[in-house]
């Protein structure tokens, strides 16, 4: 059991709050994505759309408890889950600049359950588990099998996906296994947009080929999904060898926001009110038309005529000859990861138990942009791209020792100790050279670089990596038959941030057989990574007149970061308090915990800060294709403290009074409040922004819950479930000028199953059954997006499935 490392044991007897979720209840929906997949049944976790959000719309930070997606330790089969290459700088406020796991790489069904570890734990399982621990235990049934396919599609009739999945199993020996999972999957866009304002008004002035909806804001389309999984061990004499590791690669493609033929600076425009027009041979002694003297006004009776003229003239070049109408470009991203470990484990002497393993991983994200531009090279520009790949390699060595001692306790003091070794490298692979190269026309106004994510040059590409070595004791034991006692200590050394050593106190009273009562204690830290400490790359806001900029995100220790207050980031510090009540009957199950959770020197993005003709100069020199495309710049500090406090419960009911079959009902409820202690708006130095810690404290709704009633039967099963999302903050955009508070939502899910044949399930079912929506953005004309971009609950509406499974 995730939270103690005794013999396995059920979750009221853990002195921290555990959930356990089945295979079968992430079944029950329509998403292929394990993040979906949770975010239903775990209230305490969050995971939102992040449409038009370049690589966070395909790969979608996990929070859990409000905190960071990288404040939690991700486990596969208790063992240590790689980060992916991404790190997100647009995805609402909250997940910016963190680097984490990537659950979505894993079929669910080649999942035997997940259990959510709800409480600090970086002194058992290592750094980053400040929030908790997610650990998938993977299927190791060692035989039978199962192929599964789903439809499903939106209640508008848009976001069809198709999933077909299988396992299977054979054994191997006398207890050993082999196990091989497998899933496809492909997803269309779910479009909830409308047309932009700007958009809509060049349309009804007569622009052609103006794309409509401008901007397709809702969930992207996901193609060629391939997931792989292997669990299996066998026992060799020494002990039991095990091995288990997967496989993902898949397309993403989502919009990127509007470029207006008409106010789109540096593309279209002068920035003085003009077209922009490029002479592709400067040096030839022909001046085109519409320069100089003879600029063409934007909005001029007779700028179309003029524009056409240009087009005509040979050597010249405007982009109005493209993209007359404007574009939106599209952001595709490419996923291929590898990762696997093997290990032994097994008895050294009698009760001395072993686990040695070792696992490696290779998560690389490729980044294209389709229907774009480099401006510089103007006719000689491609419209589609190879922008560069980030690549997140890792390595893990580890060896863990446990040992029953009878000291004369009620039951054996259990001392487990442990050592591991863990690298991370993280290297970025440079674009294609018409993705960052300036052309002919770049000292003619045009914007050098791809126009929506200007590819890495070879001058910033390269790698960072670093080593870190642990180790760890755990004990714990019942000195008394009613008393659960833990006591863990982990010392950590990494080769760039120096020693930290964590701890965590735990305890569980059982007041009466049925009635407990505990309480933990621990510190925790977070070790930025290579790549948050490397990253470099772009993110967008609105300024205060509604224009919408690209704002360039720079290394820390950048000498311009440095020169406004940037420092070499540091490690994120955490000391964590829980205590909660166990009640335990055969009629009910109900658990309530409160935590609080303070934390030190947290990561974040700086508030923007205008960038200089000479800064963008020095970027440029350094490497930095980009800069010609922003107008501010960012960085990632260690500038702020946080207190996150709340609440869970959870309870489930038996109903036995429901003849034929098992009937049960279950609820969940979440209460977490974030505050962000140490921001002094008055304060000259001060890195952040008010609504940096408005999305910090608001973004997520403090309240979110469900309640369950599921029947079983020998032929028929059922499930109901509600679902409560509480009201939240968004700052559209990242625009403290367009903040809005969507109010609290409640929706339905439901699905009937029936076995016409014993081996053969076919079921149907709905999320959101009343299409019950977000409540409507205010500001949806001015980018298109119809509802709230950090919506809890999703954008797609109602959403009805279809599956079928044959098990054999």
């Amino acid at each position: 059991m995730t939270g103690s490392r005794r013999a396995a044991r059920s979750p009221s007897d853990v002195p921290a709050p555990v959930d356990i979720v089945s295979a079968a209840e992430l079944s029950q929906q329509p998403s292929p994505d394990v993040s979906n997949q949770l975010r239903l049944v775990v209230p305490s976790l969050n995971v939102n759309d992040n449409p038009i959000s370049g690589t966070s719309a395909g790969i979608r930070p996990v929070t859990l408890r409000g905190l960071s997606p990288d404040h939690t330790l991700v486990l596969v089969n208790g063992k240590r889950f790689n980060r992916s290459s991404d790190i997100p700088s647009f995805s609402g406020g909250l997940s910016d600049g963190s680097q984490s796991p990537d659950i979505s790489v894993l079929p669910s069904i080649a999942l035997k359950q997940v259990q959510v570890l709800r409480d600090g734990a970086a002194a058992q399982y290592g750094a980053d588990a400040i929030a908790g621990v997610v650990n998938f235990i993977m299927n190791d049934a060692p035989s039978g099998g199962l192929i599964q396919s789903q439809f499903s599609s939106t209640y508008e009739g848009d976001g069809d996906t198709y999933q077909i999945a299988g396992t299977y199993g054979v054994p191997l020996g006398d207890s050993g296994f082999l196990r091989l999972s497998g899933e496809y999957s492909s997803a269309d866009r779910a479009v909830r947009a409308v047309q932009r304002d700007d958009a809509a008004a060049l349309q009804a002035a007569g622009y052609t080929d103006v794309p409509d909806p401008a901007t397709r804001f809702g969930t992207p389309q996901v193609r060629d999904n391939i997931k792989l999984f292997l669990n299996g061990a066998v026992d060799i004499g020494i002990g039991e060898l095990y091995t288990f590791g997967g496989y993902n690669s898949r397309t993403t493609s989502v919009d990127f926001f509007y470029r207006n033929p008409t106010d789109r600076d540096g593309v279209f425009t002068d920035g003085a009110g003009n077209y922009l027009v490029g002479d592709m041979t400067p040096d030839d002694g022909v001046a085109c038309p519409g320069t100089g003297a003879d600029a063409i006004p934007v909005g001029s009776a007779d700028a179309a005529a003029r524009l056409a003229a240009v087009a005509a003239t040979p050597n010249c070049f405007t982009m109005t000859s493209l993209y007359p109408g404007g574009y939106s470009p599209y952001f595709i991203n490419k996923v291929k990861t590898v990762f696997g470990t093997v290990g032994l484990r097994g008895e050294l002497l009698p009760d001395l138990k072993y686990d040695l393993s070792v696992g490696a991983s290779r998560y690389e994200m490729s980044i294209y942009v389709h229907n774009s531009v480099n401006p510089s090279l103007g006719s000689d520009s491609p419209t589609e791209f190879y922008n560069g790949s980030r690549i997140q390699q890792e390595q893990v060595a580890n060896l863990d020792l446990s040992y029953p001692l009878e000291v004369g306790f009620a039951t054996p003091l259990n001392i487990a100790a442990g050592v591991e070794w863990h690298r991370e490298k993280f290297t970025v692979k440079a674009g294609e050279p018409a993705s960052y190269e300036a052309g002919v026309l770049a000292g003619q106004g045009f914007t050098v670089g791809e126009d929506a994510y200007a590819g890495y040059s070879p001058y910033i590409a390269g790698s960072r990596s670093r080593d870190n070595w642990s180790f760890y004791l755990d004990l714990e034991t019942n000195p008394i038959e009613q008393l659960d006692l833990g006591l863990a200590a982990r010392y950590e050394s990494f080769s760039d941030f120096g020693d930290k050593v964590t701890y965590k106190i735990s305890g569980l009273f059982h007041v009466t057989d049925s009635l407990g009562i505990r309480s933990t204690y621990a510190t925790g830290f977070h070790a930025p990574s290579p790549g948050q400490q490397a990253y470099t790359g772009l993110g967008q806001q609105l300024t205060a007149d509604g224009t919408l900029v690209q704002t360039g995100i720079i290394p820390a220790d950048n000498p311009i970061a440095l020169a406004v207050g940037g420092q070499k980031l540091k490690p994120e510090t955490s000391k964590s308090f829980s205590a909660g009540l166990v009640f335990d009957k055969p009629w009910l199950n109900v658990t309530i915990d409160y935590f609080n959770i303070k934390m030190k020197n947290r990561l974040t993005q700086s508030q923007s800060y205008s960038l200089t003709d000479t800064q963008r100069a020095e970027l440029i020199a350094q490497g930095y294709a980009f800069a010609s495309q922003i107008g501010t710049f960012k960085f990632f500090t260690n500038d702020f403290s946080s207190t996150t406090q709340g609440v869970d419960v959870v309870a489930t009911v038996p109903l036995n009074f429901i003849p034929a079959g098992q009937t049960a009902f279950s609820a969940a409820m979440n209460y977490t409040k974030n505050e962000v202690t140490s921001y002094d708006p008055t304060d000259p130095n001060e890195l952040l922004d008010e609504g940096r810690v408005i999305q910090l404290e608001k973004m997520l709704p403090r309240w979110r819950g469900n309640a369950t009633i599921t029947h079983t039967s020998e032929r028929w099963h059922g499930l109901v479930r509600m679902n409560y999302y509480g009201k939240y903050t968004e700052l559209h955009v990242n625009s403290l000028g367009l903040r809005f508070d969507p109010g609290s939502e409640i929706t339905f899910d439901a699905e009937v199953g029936f076995k016409p044949l014993e081996n053969l399930d076919i079921a149907i079912g709905a999320t959101d059954i009343f299409d019950n929506r977000p409540d409507l953005n205010p500001y949806r004309g001015i980018l298109g997006s119809k509802y709230p971009t950090t919506s809890p609950m999703g954008l797609a509406g109602g959403t009805y499935y279809l599956r079928a499974g044959i098990t054999f």
